[in-house]
């Protein structure tokens, strides 16, 4: 059970994440208003369902609106007007999902709302659960965060762009990935063995 939950929790945040990364792998300078249009299109395909149901995420709903927001300068604006967005696309994407995330600790946390859906209600108020979901949005917030900084280092130096712009953010999500997998069951199992004490 506890796998199974593992993977459905990774597999829902995979799917909050998709048009993120969609735009992110298709982003250049000549290609931005693309990436922007597949993003936005992503997250509303991935999204309807949850739409429909009246579920509003804040990652989801702020894809929805960063897309389309691109897709509208795109439509509107002059390309010597949209020199900034040409140039700092990726790092643009991932500071506001670290914004969102990091924002989302002063009410709930962004983790919480995909982990409800693979957790019995009566777990949703437990300080295991509360902790875990604060320290998982702590860490994608924070890995997202790095990941605009290392494109903003990218972007204004001439050698290493491969390394700032894909391998340490890709080692980044991996890890990310990783830890959200694991860290829900090993905090579990620590506050089973406090409560059942020596």
């Amino acid at each position: 059970m506890a796998q199974a939950n593992s993977g459905r929790r990774t597999g829902n945040l995979f799917f909050a994440f998709a048009p993120w990364i969609i735009f992110d792998v298709i982003a250049s300078p000549s290609t931005w208003e693309y990436a922007a249009l597949a993003g936005l299109v992503a997250a509303v395909a991935l999204n309807l369902p949850d739409l429909r149901r009246g579920s509003f995420k804040v990652l989801e709903v702020t894809g929805i609106a960063f897309f389309a927001l691109l897709s509208v300068l795109a439509l509107f604006l002059d390309r010597q007007d949209l020199y900034w967005v040409e140039r700092y696309a990726q790092v643009l994407s991932s500071a506001v999902i670290a914004v969102v995330a990091l924002g989302s600790l002063a009410f709930v946390p962004f983790t919480e709302q995909y982990a409800r859906e693979s957790t019995p209600r009566e777990v949703w108020g437990t300080p295991a659960f509360q902790h875990v979901n604060r320290m998982l949005t702590l860490l994608w917030g924070g890995v997202f965060a790095a990941t605009a900084l290392l494109g903003l280092l990218a972007v204004h130096t001439s050698s290493g762009a491969d390394w700032y712009n894909w391998i340490i953010p890709v080692v980044l999500l991996v890890l990310a990935v990783r830890v959200t997998e694991r860290y829900p069951d090993r905090v579990r199992e620590r506050y089973r063995s406090v409560r059942a004490g020596p």
